[in-house]
């Protein structure tokens, strides 16, 4: 018998929270024909032991090197039967029905080749769900924080859907990999996650694809999962730049510029360009201010600024990925 969903959990130092993801998905499983698939990356703190010990009905592979998001999750794609793949992130919980919802949805309708979920945080606040594809003119309304200052503006808050009614289901660009569900027919059709993206805009990549090929990505407000892992802002207002945050930025950097060189050419350039003359700006600013936020931000945004030139220098402006793990 072919399974309903195949669902992929990839697994990387989150034990505590992998254990709670997949209790939640083994109750909302209950009734459904399925396979779970967890690969872990190499953890370190005993999630793949874990996983062994107290969930046996998940099909395990442990790598042997950090292969990233996309090459893990397409270990269990190549491995995967169901009709549908459901990818789901080790900080997220499935609320009541949101699987059952999405088969019915994407059985109804054919056309729709990926769809997502309303994330919300643990406390119910809302966090981005449907978006827009990047561009340069959408990374600056998010740097300049006019997208944040004007959500409700159908021009400002373009990039995340802010002015639209969040209960209402719509077409999107692409949603957030913390939660979706793919059409198997249209996955063998477009392939798999590009492994140049180590962590990163492999899920916009991927909706892309799935668009150019003539299916529709849409949002379901209905389908609702519970994500802790929010989103990262690019401002990096009031942010102390840690080691681990410094290295989360050089590889964001990394994946943009590959991106943008894949689908936009030129255009990579252009990406780098507005948010180095950005940051430049931010840290003369804030260098002419006294008091010590202030000279944070300057220091933050210099940071930024070199983390850019790295970036582009390692990714050969967009061209080369990195060896992998980055």
């Amino acid at each position: 018998m072919i399974p309903d969903i195949s669902v992929v959990v990839v697994s990387f130092n989150t034990r505590e929270l992998l254990r709670d993801c997949l209790l939640t998905l083994r109750k909302e499983v209950e009734g459904l024909a399925n396979e779970v698939f967890v690969v872990d990356n190499v953890s370190r703190d005993g999630s793949a032991e874990m996983v062994a010990a107290e969930f046996p009905e998940a099909r395990l592979i442990r790598s042997n090197v950090n292969l990233g998001f996309a090459a893990a999750n397409n270990k269990a794609f190549s491995l995967a039967t169901g009709r549908y793949i459901v990818l789901l992130n080790s900080d997220a919980f499935l609320r009541p029905m949101a699987l059952q919802r999405s088969i019915e949805y994407m059985d109804a309708q054919p056309r729709i080749g990926l769809g997502g979920a309303r994330l919300v945080g643990a406390d119910g606040s809302w966090q981005p769900s449907r978006r827009l594809f990047p561009s340069p003119l959408n990374d600056f309304l998010s740097l300049s924080g006019l997208a944040a200052k004007f959500p409700r503006s159908r021009f400002f808050g373009r990039q995340d859907h802010t002015w639209a009614d969040q209960d209402q289901p719509g077409d999107a660009d692409w949603v957030p990999g913390a939660y979706s569900i793919i059409r198997r027919t249209v996955l063998d059709q477009v392939g798999h996650f590009d492994e140049q993206f180590f962590l990163y805009y492999e899920e916009v990549d991927l909706c892309r694809r799935i668009k150019q090929a003539g299916f529709l990505i849409r949002y379901w407000p209905d389908v609702v999962v519970v994500h802790l892992g929010g989103e990262s802002s690019k401002t990096l207002t009031n942010l102390s730049m840690s080691k681990s945050g410094a290295q989360l930025e050089l590889w964001r950097m990394r994946s943009a510029f590959l991106y943008y060189r894949k689908h936009h050419g030129p255009v990579a350039w252009l990406s780098k360009t507005i948010e180095a003359q950005w940051h430049g700006l931010r840290s003369w600013k804030n260098s002419l201010t006294p008091g010590s936020v202030h000279k944070t931000k300057a220091e933050e945004s210099r940071l930024v600024i070199q983390l850019l030139r790295r970036a582009w220098q390692e990714t050969a402006g967009g061209a080369v990925s990195p060896t992998r793990p980055w």
